[in-house]
């Protein structure tokens, strides 16, 4: 064989071996990238052909369940009152593709195996079959927020603290998933606001710096730091609402009257470097750990809108006293609010939240079961109890006597975020937990562009958590 020919068969056996190694990466190493392409319909149209499995709520009740066409292909039909779990349990069309859980559990729901699997019950004739997934709403709880919500935008969120066990999860605007084709608007009734939005969380998030303070060492409870108004922070003048006027006061008073001059000084004591540790901690500037799509969630943090991007606590370009008590550029979701609250309701440990309680077969037996997963240890036992003593002052005497129970002790924080003061409109805020000597649920409240006199968290949020939390505690 002459030079150049073996040179030309070099360089075609060359191309071969290029051609196979991107062939194997595309359909092997690369497949689920180009399966779960939003422009690629034809896995979809497949997936179709494939009896879906129910999706149940807590107690059982059918949320979503598939029907066979006439053209042979199967469709999502969801309950009557589809608006009710529309957020959490998403949609799955092929005219519009797939958001939720529908989304996040498609492999179940589906009843796709490992490939190896998949042959093996191809030779067997086993026809493909989906999976049910059990989750961990509540029907009852649930209605009870959108109710308690009465059309205003906002979200709910409530958390079993010791298991991460999503039980709630409202935004308001909700839409009905069978009807997706008459869902725009101007208020996004696809936005999952409780995932998605990021707010102002006001002085829910002085939890968060009363925890960083109690576990530095640096504070107490009883510690105590002057209340006067208004004081210096990062050069300007920081005002108590309504200019409130304070002694030296301790932490334990500070939080009952959610001073703002003594934390945003507490935050500065503490410092940019521990005030970003123990954000961090509790969730923090990372995508949230739910089982539920990354495109329908974002991290809470110190937001940049004119740059778009995300500051670090840390860096010299954050007024950390004001992100102390929750202003700053802070956004958050109710999702991560309510899992501040759980944190410390769990005795400072906090659990990745999961929607999904077990995944069944047709023949009702469990495919998988969620187990409670540790995230992080956020803070000591004995300062996350000395933490909930602190907000358990705040809804018996404080700004969050709205969230009160008859007969059961509430710990919890409320806040008002001031988003046009001349006109007084507010994003008002709770967050809380009960009961307190044995936690069985934490909740987040929030709602949109509140105006008026009545326009703070503790009069409007608060009532509304009480409300989730008398039917969860039961």
């Amino acid at each position: 064989m002459n030079a150049p020919i073996l040179k030309l068969f070099g360089l075609f056996l060359v191309l071969f071996a290029a051609l196979a190694a991107m062939t194997s990466y595309n359909s092997v190493i690369n497949a689920d990238a180009y399966r779960d392409n939003a422009k690629n319909v034809r896995p979809q149209i497949e997936e179709q052909r494939v009896r879906r499995g129910l999706i149940r709520a807590r107690d059982g009740s059918v949320l979503a369940r598939s029907q066979l066409e006439s053209s042979g292909l199967y469709a999502r039909r969801y309950t009557s009152d589809g608006a009710l779990f529309a957020h959490a349990i998403g949609y799955d069309f092929l005219r519009v593709g797939r958001a939720g859980l529908e989304r996040e559990r498609n492999d179940a729901l589906t009843g796709k195996r490992s490939e190896l699997q998949s042959v093996f019950d191809e030779l067997r004739g086993k026809r493909q079959v989906g999976d049910n997934v059990v989750t961990n709403l509540d029907p009852k709880a649930q209605k009870i927020a959108i109710d308690a919500m009465q059309g205003r935008k906002g979200s709910v969120v409530a958390i079993e603290p010791a298991t991460g066990k999503v039980r709630v999860m409202v935004s308001v605007p909700s839409y009905d998933p069978n009807e997706l084709d008459t869902q725009a608007g101007a208020d996004a009734p696809l936005l999952n606001r409780a995932t998605q939005s990021g707010y102002a969380p006001g002085s829910t998030f002085k939890v968060v710096t009363a925890a960083a303070a109690l576990d530095s060492g640096k504070f107490t409870p009883e510690s105590t730091v002057s209340g006067r108004s208004p004081v210096t922070i990062s050069a300007v003048p920081l005002k108590n609402f309504a200019n409130a006027q304070f002694g030296d006061i301790t932490l334990t008073t500070a939080l009952t009257n959610s001073v703002n001059t003594v934390w945003a000084q507490v935050a500065e004591r503490l410092g940019n470097e521990t005030m970003a540790k123990y954000m961090k901690r509790f969730g923090f500037l990372s995508d949230p750990p739910l089982d539920y799509p990354d495109s329908q969630m974002r991290p809470s943090g110190v937001y940049d809108l004119q740059k778009e991007e995300w500051i670090p606590p840390s860096s010299g370009r954050v007024d950390i006293g004001r992100v102390g008590i929750g202003q700053e550029r802070l956004q958050v979701t109710p999702l991560q609010m309510a899992t501040v609250a759980a944190t410390v309701a769990n005795d400072g440990v906090r659990m990745k939240p999961h929607l999904t309680d077990r995944i069944v077969d047709r023949d009702g037996r469990t495919v998988e079961r969620i187990e409670p997963e540790e995230a992080a240890r956020v803070m000591s036992t004995s300062n996350a109890d000395k933490l909930t003593t602190m907000m358990s002052n705040v809804v018996r005497e404080g700004t969050g006597v709205g969230a009160a129970l008859q007969g059961i002790e509430v710990a919890g924080k409320t806040g008002t975020a001031e988003l046009n003061i001349e006109k007084r409109i507010n994003q008002p805020w709770f967050i809380g937990f009960a009961p307190l000597d044995k936690p069985k649920v934490a909740v987040a409240v929030t709602l949109e562009n509140i105006q008026g006199a009545q326009s703070q968290g503790g009069a409007v949020a608060a009532p509304i958590a009480k409300l989730v939390l008398q039917e969860l505690v039961k």
